[in-house]
C-alpha cells in the first residue's frame, strides 16, 4: 500500500472516496468558522466535519466555495440534529442542510448525530436519510455515537428492505476510549471508523506514555495521537483555531510508530471526555 498523504482518500461502501483526515469544526463559533476552515483547506484538508447542532454549517460552506479548490476534491459532513431523531424532524434537518450547501452542489456525508428518539425515531431518521441520499444531493450516509445494540437495530432494519448502507460511523477514539468492539463491527462490514476528539481535547498531553512517544519521535501528543489513530485505520478529525496547529495536524505522515509504541498506547482506559450516548444503556 502507497504511503498515506493529507490527501489520501478511503474508498466507502456507497463507492465514493473519504480522506484519510478531516478538519472538525466542533464548538468553533460561527463568527470564525468560515476563516479557520478556510485556512485548513490552504493547509491542504480536504475533508471538512460539521453538523447542525455546531450552528457553523453554513460558514463551512461557505469557506469551502471560497476555496478555489474543485469542489470534488473536498469531502463536506454534517449531522441530524439530535432532536430531530424522527422521520419528519430528520427530513426537516436535512433539508435545512441541504439548504444551507447549495452553493457547493451537493454534501457528501450526512449522518445521525446520536441514537437518540427510541427505535422508532431511529429508523425513522435512517428512512429519512435514505430518501435523501437517493435525490443525490446527499452522497453518503452513516450513524455516530450508536452502540452496537442500536448498529444491530439498523443492520436488521436495512437488511428487512430499508435500503441503505452505514458508509461511516464516527465516535470519540482515542487511546483512553478505544471502542475496539465498536470497531470492530464497524470494520467487519467495510464501514470506515471516524475519530472525534481524537487529541482527547487536550486533556492527555501530559501523560508519561505519551510523553516519551514525544521524545522518541520529536512530534507534538498532538501528532503522535493522530499518527496513532491513522495506523489504527480511522480518520480522525482533529479540531483547531490556531494556524500553528492547524498545519501543525497535518505534519503526520513523515514518521511510523512501531509497533511497540502501539501497544504502549493501549492503556484499557475507558474515559471518554465528550458525552456518551454509545453506553447509554437508556438509549
Amino acid at each position: 500500500m502507497a504511503p498515506l498523504t493529507l490527501q489520501s482518500t478511503y474508498e466507502m461502501v456507497s463507492g465514493y472516496e473519504i480522506p484519510v483526515v478531516g478538519f472538525g469544526v466542533y464548538q468553533i463559533p460561527a463568527a470564525i468558522a468560515e476563516k479557520v476552515t478556510l485556512k485548513a483547506l490552504e493547509t491542504g484538508y480536504r475533508h471538512v466535519d460539521s453538523a447542525k447542532v455546531y450552528a457553523n454549517e453554513a460558514q463551512c460552506v461557505e469557506a469551502i466555495r471560497r476555496s478555489g479548490v474543485d469542489r470534488s476534491k473536498i469531502f463536506y459532513t454534517t449531522k441530524i440534529a439530535s432532536n430531530h431523531m424522527s422521520y419528519e424532524k430528520a427530513k426537516e434537518s436535512i433539508e435545512a442542510s441541504i439548504a444551507d450547501a447549495a452553493s457547493i452542489g451537493y454534501i457528501d456525508l450526512v449522518l445521525i448525530h446520536a441514537p437518540f428518539g427510541g427505535k422508532e425515531g431511529r429508523l425513522g431518521a435512517w428512512r429519512a436519510l435514505v430518501e435523501a441520499q437517493k435525490t443525490g444531493k446527499i452522497r453518503s450516509i452513516g450513524v455516530s455515537n450508536y452502540g452496537i445494540h442500536h448498529l444491530n437495530e439498523l443492520e436488521e432494519y436495512i437488511n428487512s428492505g430499508a435500503g441503505g448502507k452505514i458508509s461511516v460511523g464516527q465516535y470519540e477514539i482515542h487511546p483512553w476510549c478505544a471502542r475496539e468492539d465498536v470497531a470492530d463491527w464497524l470494520k467487519k462490514r467495510n464501514i470506515i471508523v471516524e475519530a472525534y476528539s481524537p487529541l482527547v481535547q487536550a486533556t492527555r498531553m501530559n501523560e508519561p506514555i505519551l510523553q516519551k512517544l514525544v521524545q522518541k519521535h520529536n512530534k507534538t501528543p498532538a501528532q503522535i495521537l493522530i499518527r496513532w489513530s491513522l495506523q489504527k485505520g480511522y480518520v480522525p478529525l482533529p479540531k483547531s483555531v490556531t494556524d500553528s496547529r492547524i498545519i501543525g495536524n497535518t505534519q503526520v505522515f513523515d514518521f511510523e510508530l512501531s509497533q511497540e509504541d502501539m501497544d504502549s498506547l493501549k492503556t484499557n482506559v475507558y474515559a471518554p471526555v465528550c458525552w456518551d450516548p454509545v453506553r447509554d444503556t437508556r438509549l
